[in-house]
C-alpha cells in the first residue's frame, strides 16, 4: 500500500485531536478560571534510505541523505496560564487570584485539590465552599450574625458583627504554587492535582514570595481568546482537508497504476 495513505491518516487524526482541544477551549470561554489547552505536536520517526554524513567516497560525504517521516502525532496539551482579564462583581464571597497561586480544595476522600476559580459560595454551616460544596481548605466558617465580609489582599479575612466596633479576624487565605504549574492534572469542575511533573505544592501567603494578591468582588476570566481559537479552528479545518487530498491522490495514482499498468 501507498505509505502515504498511512502518514496522511496519522495527519487527519491529529487534526482531529488539536480541534477537539479548540472545541474545549471555545466551550470554555465563559468558565471562571479557565486556562486554555494548547495541543502540542512531533513528527514521527523517519525511514533512513540515505544515512546523511555517510561516505559516498572515500574522499567525500553524503550532505543530506534521504529521510522519509512517517507522520505525526499529537505528543501532549499544554495549559496556558496566563491571565487575561477580570470581571467584577457584587458578590463579597468572589475572590480572584491576581498573579500567581492556586486556591486550596478539600475533596471527600481527604486530599487537596487547587484551582484558579474564586467563585465562592456559604453552606449551611456557614463554610466557605466552591460552587460543588467543597470546602475551602484552610476552612474558613463565617457566623450567622456576620454583617460584612472582607477578604485583604493577603487574604485575612475579616467580619463585622452586631455590637462590635472593632472588626473580627476569621483567618486566613493561603496560596499554593507549583515550579511548573503545566504539569498539573486537569481532573474538571475547575480543578487541578498535583502530579511528580508540577513538583510539591509550596504555600504561602498572598502577595509574597512571588505568589499574587487577592481581590475581592472580582473573578477572574477565562483566557481563552475567542480570535484565536476561530484561526486555530480554520487552520486546523485546512490541514484536515489537505490530508485528505493528499489520501484521494495517492488513490488516484494507485487507480492508474490498476488500470494501466
Amino acid at each position: 500500500m501507498h505509505p502515504s495513505l498511512w502518514i496522511s491518516k496519522t495527519g487527519m487524526h491529529a487534526q482531529d485531536k488539536q480541534l477537539s482541544v479548540v472545541a474545549n477551549n471555545l466551550a470554555n470561554v465563559a468558565t471562571v478560571g479557565f486556562k486554555r489547552d494548547r495541543a502540542e505536536f512531533e513528527d514521527l520517526f523517519y525511514q533512513i534510505q540515505r544515512q546523511p554524513g555517510a561516505q559516498s567516497t572515500q574522499d567525500n560525504q553524503i550532505p543530506s541523505g534521504l529521510q522519509i517521516g512517517t507522520g505525526v502525532r499529537v505528543v501532549s496539551t499544554q495549559k496556558v496560564f496566563s491571565t487575561t482579564g477580570f470581571q467584577t462583581t457584587e458578590q463579597p464571597l468572589d475572590v480572584a487570584i491576581n498573579g500567581r497561586g492556586f486556591f486550596q480544595i478539600l475533596l471527600p476522600d481527604g486530599t487537596i485539590a487547587y484551582s484558579r476559580n474564586g467563585q465562592f459560595h456559604l453552606n449551611s454551616d456557614g463554610d466557605v465552599v466552591n460552587g460543588n460544596g467543597l470546602p475551602l481548605e484552610p476552612g474558613i466558617t463565617v457566623p450567622r450574625d456576620a454583617t460584612n465580609f472582607t477578604v485583604g489582599e493577603d487574604g485575612t479575612v475579616t467580619i463585622q458583627t452586631p455590637g462590635n466596633v472593632q472588626p473580627q479576624q476569621l483567618g486566613q487565605i493561603t496560596l499554593v504554587d507549583f515550579v511548573n504549574p503545566g504539569g498539573l492534572q486537569a481532573v474538571g469542575s475547575n480543578l487541578f492535582l498535583a502530579t511528580g511533573a508540577s513538583g510539591d505544592p509550596v504555600e504561602g501567603t498572598p502577595g509574597q514570595d512571588g505568589l499574587g494578591f487577592l481581590k475581592q468582588y472580582t473573578l477572574e476570566s477565562s483566557n481563552v481568546s475567542v480570535v484565536e481559537e476561530m484561526v486555530n479552528m480554520i487552520t486546523t479545518q485546512r490541514a484536515y482537508e489537505m490530508n485528505s487530498k493528499v489520501i484521494a491522490t495517492a488513490d488516484q495514482m494507485l487507480q492508474f497504476v490498476n488500470q494501466n499498468v
